[in-house]
């Protein structure tokens, strides 16, 4: 037990250092590549992200076969991640801001491109919303057509963001690896850096959720539960401490580009893997979690269309959100 509670320091230690060299590196990728905030943060850095909770159901769901055990970690892992983005990861977010108010440039106003973050909780809601709806949907040829639907709508999604995207021009630091090693900020370094960030954010994040499955054993929590809890917690680490990164350092579009643009890609094509091979009939738990989901989201969504401005405090109430789930696991019996 104590082994790995130690490996599971030791993975949170990789997934930092990862989530560093990430962000630094995605931030030179979009300067060298002459792109803005809205393609970074939403899709560059989403999608790089995104990889070790996508692969949780792939291997489920692909390559384990069709037992009970597999299907519900595949499917929990597939529901759990826009639930655990749109709430725990809104609610680090906003309590980031507080945190290092007094080193930012805006203090506890959170300068964002509000065009982009609505744009991207918009479209989360419509496809989340009919992906959920499709599980009340009894023919296979219907949800299969769904699912090819989500892949197109993540496609259009990608061009509309990369045709209504600026150029940023704000300050970076220093390329990492072209300081420590000498090496010219060439495009071949920068993407050098990415994908050893990236390597090391999957292996950190595989290290987290094995242990954690040790650990969690004893408390008696059935799979789907902890699929849906403890694995997208483990797997969402790399976007909470990314947008951490950025919130410090008042990079705020590329914060909660991160976590928007993430929740539109799990959206649509990790739901899109499990209604293509799964009966994808959700049950009251998966449920309760997507109607969370979208409360949290909306009740953002809503602040910024009549404030016309963003605080932490929606961000904050997605902590409540994720509170009423814990609640509702805890009167299960966590079943």
């Amino acid at each position: 037990m104590l082994d790995n509670i130690l490996i599971l320091l030791l993975s949170l230690g990789i997934i930092l250092t990862g989530c560093e060299l990430f962000t630094n590196g995605i931030e030179w990728l979009g300067k060298n590549l002459k792109l803005g905030d809205g393609v970074v943060g939403s899709i560059f850095s989403a999608v790089g992200t995104c990889l070790p909770e996508t692969l949780i159901p792939v291997i489920a769901l692909l390559f384990s076969g069709k037992q009970k055990d597999s299907v519900d970690i595949g499917i929990g892992a597939i529901i759990g991640a826009p639930f655990m983005l749109s709430t725990l990861a809104f609610f680090i977010t906003g309590l980031s801001v507080i945190i290092f108010a007094g080193r930012r440039q805006t203090g506890l106003k959170l300068n964002t491109d509000l065009n982009i973050l609505g744009r991207d909780i918009q479209f989360f809601v419509i496809v989340y919303t009919g992906a959920v709806f499709v599980s009340f949907v009894p023919v296979n040829f219907i949800k299969n057509i769904s699912a090819i639907l989500l892949i197109a709508a993540y496609v259009f999604y990608v061009f509309k963001t990369v045709n209504n995207d600026k150029a940023s021009n704000e300050d970076i630091d220093d390329l990492i690896f072209a300081k420590t090693f000498k090496f010219k900020e060439s495009i071949m370094v920068i993407i050098l850096q990415i994908t050893l960030a990236l390597f090391s954010i999957i292996i950190g994040a595989e290290m987290f959720v094995g242990n954690i499955k040790v650990v969690s054993g004893v408390l008696g929590v059935s799979t789907l539960v902890l699929s849906i809890i403890i694995t997208p917690i483990a797997t969402e680490l790399p976007e909470k401490f990314n947008s951490v990164i950025w919130i410090s350092k008042s990079k705020d579009t590329l914060s909660l580009g991160n976590i928007s643009g993430a929740m539109v890609f799990q959206s649509c094509i990790p739901f899109s893997i499990g209604i293509l091979t799964t009966d994808w009939k959700l049950d009251i738990v998966t449920l309760i979690s997507s109607m969370l989901a979208l409360a949290s989201t909306l009740v953002t969504y809503i602040w910024i269309k009549v404030k016309k401005n963003l605080t932490p405090l929606p961000l904050l109430s997605g902590g409540v959100f994720y509170a009423v789930f814990i609640g509702f696991l805890i009167l299960r019996g966590f079943k």
